[in-house]
């Protein structure tokens, strides 16, 4: 049986949202986020439906009268506890499982209340019980969502708070968990801690790089949220990019302003970013730019980086309880306030599972790793291709589902051969230069070359990472400079990488193909940094 509490925000919460704590005790800059000082009315209510039949299920009533369903798991034992908010991925509803095998390196429910948190789970709107259009993560919508979430656990009686109206929590989770936790950090500065896993920066530069559609990424992700109700902006853009590789001056607008964005700016919230290095979705760049935001504000940040995140892990793993550990860690220090190590500020791994740790991710590189070559003639075809990976060896659970748009070895490229002269980690995005011509029939769909390095003793693409070149087939001889894809590698005395440019990858959308590219040169410079040190 179903009943419904009407419960005046007034009463439980006071008349306003004081400013809130930071480490020090002191209330948050004047800079932060203005929703900490939002004020609540005697209008204001949160509406709660209680689920008779699941004991943990609750339906509360959002801003604009949607209904999104909440998971409640107490900590163990029960008593008054700081919360853990964890977000599910696109597509999904939250967890409801207690003693599940969580996936894209998420918590478990059972580890996190065994610690002492309590945990909150949600249905995004649009997913799962919850109604509403799903709008990705917009700050206007699934944002506030977040916020009446907030507002609720205040009437938690085993919810700890900071003081009225502001409830001790934490955010975890992977992907649209992720990014959930940037946006709502940049809106109300009642939480105390987040650790945004596979999270983004801009939809922009992550869907669209190079004014160049992620087309294999768009398709998995319009699949696995079929049976979702949409907003029409996220189908509008994937038919176009499936059959022209271009966005809508309108559809690009909408995904930049799904954010985070602008709001990373306003974040004050400790944070640690963790990314993975074969992310094809959600690059190491957003994870990068996320952390020099915040950085730059002097708000406590970290970064880890491990094997995994939308992609196939195809090299040395490392520990997999790497993350467990530190997301713990950040945890129990920012949201519990205990004496702990949280590790160092930037740890990333290498190609051998091995780990580089250093106080800060390094913003100018100490060397490069330089090569250049005569290029060569490509004929633009969909023979030289780039991928998909197969037979993939991984455990990774993802590796049958982004093994199709994962890019590979080309055996059809222009390519030229990068040798180490010393021992060093490749940190950081490698610098391509290219001089050409080229001519192409007319058509709707863009000009566009990729370039992937490849580890010549495996064969594997680094970081399964590939980046698309705009380039201008007129006739006229032209030089592209481009920036590649992050990654972290570390290269020996004699190894050898192989530079290919290639006409078209599944994981793009396919661009005008016909005519050829007549490439004069190539040159590619791979930062090197001693900053961080081999743990």
């Amino acid at each position: 049986m179903r009943r419904v509490i009407a419960v005046l925000a007034a009463a439980l919460l006071a008349a306003t949202v004081a400013g809130c704590s930071s480490d020090d005790g002191s209330s948050s800059s004047s800079d932060g986020p203005a929703e900490c000082n939002r004020e609540l009315t005697s209008d204001d209510e949160i509406r709660v439906t209680v689920i008779g039949s699941v004991a943990s299920d609750v339906n509360i009533t959002s801003f604009d009268g949607t209904t999104i369903r909440l998971h409640w798991f107490p900590a163990v034992p029960a008593g008054v506890a700081p919360t853990i908010l964890m977000g599910p991925g696109w597509g999904q509803a939250g967890d409801t499982s207690p003693e599940g095998t969580p996936i894209l390196g998420a918590l478990g429910i059972q580890e996190m209340t065994e610690r002492g948190y309590n945990v909150v789970t949600w249905d995004p709107r649009g997913f799962g019980a919850s109604s509403g259009t799903a709008t990705v993560n917009d700050p206007e919508a699934e944002g506030r969502d977040v916020q009446v979430i907030l507002d609720w656990l205040t009437t938690r009686p085993s919810a700890l708070t900071d003081g009225e109206g502001d409830p001790a929590v934490g955010m975890v989770g992977a992907s649209y968990g992720g990014g959930i936790q940037l946006t709502t950090a940049g809106l109300d500065c009642r939480i105390d801690a987040i650790v945004p896993t596979m999270g983004w920066h801009s939809l922009e530069t992550s869907l669209y790089p190079h004014e160049t559609v992620k087309a294999g990424w768009a398709g998995v992700l319009s699949d696995v949220a079929a049976d979702a109700d949409l907003d029409p902006h996220i189908a509008s853009a994937n038919a176009s990019g499936q059959a022209t590789g271009t966005l809508s001056d309108e559809d690009r607008q909408w995904f930049v302003d799904r954010g985070p964005g602008d709001l990373v700016e306003q974040i004050r919230t400790p944070t640690l970013l963790v990314q993975g290095t074969v992310d094809t979705l959600f690059t190491l760049q957003e994870a990068v730019t996320n952390f020099e935001i915040i950085q730059g504000n002097d708000v406590p940040v970290s970064m880890l980086w491990y094997c995994g995140g939308h992609g196939a892990c195809l090299t040395e793993a490392g520990d997999p309880a790497d993350i467990t550990e530190a997301t713990f860690a950040w945890l129990d220090r920012h949201l519990k306030d205990e004496d702990v190590d949280t590790g160092p500020v930037v740890s990333v791994i290498d190609q051998d599972g091995r780990r580089w740790t250093g106080d800060d991710y390094p913003a100018e590189p100490d060397g490069a790793v330089e090569a250049s070559g005569a290029g060569g003639t490509l004929a633009l075809t969909a023979d030289s291709v780039a991928g998909p990976l197969v037979d993939a060896e991984s455990a990774d659970l993802l590796t049958g589902l982004v093994s199709p748009i994962t890019p590979a070895r080309a055996e059809t490229a222009v390519e030229t051969t990068i040798t180490a002269d010393t021992d060093g980690l490749v940190l950081g995005a490698p610098r391509l230069t290219m001089t050409y011509t080229g001519t192409t029939p007319d058509g709707p769909e863009p000009t566009r070359v990729f370039a992937q390095l490849v580890d010549a003793e495996t064969g594997f693409v680094l970081g399964n990472q590939i980046t698309p070149v705009p380039v201008v087939l007129d006739g006229e001889e032209q030089t592209a400079v481009v920036d590649l894809e992050i990654v972290a590698h570390h290269l020996a005395a004699g190894d050898e990488l192989i530079l290919q440019i290639v006409a078209t990858t599944p994981a793009f959308a396919t661009p005008r193909l016909g005519g050829s590219i007549d490439i004069a040169s190539l040159a590619v410079s791979l930062p090197t940094t001693e900053a961080l040190t081999a743990a």
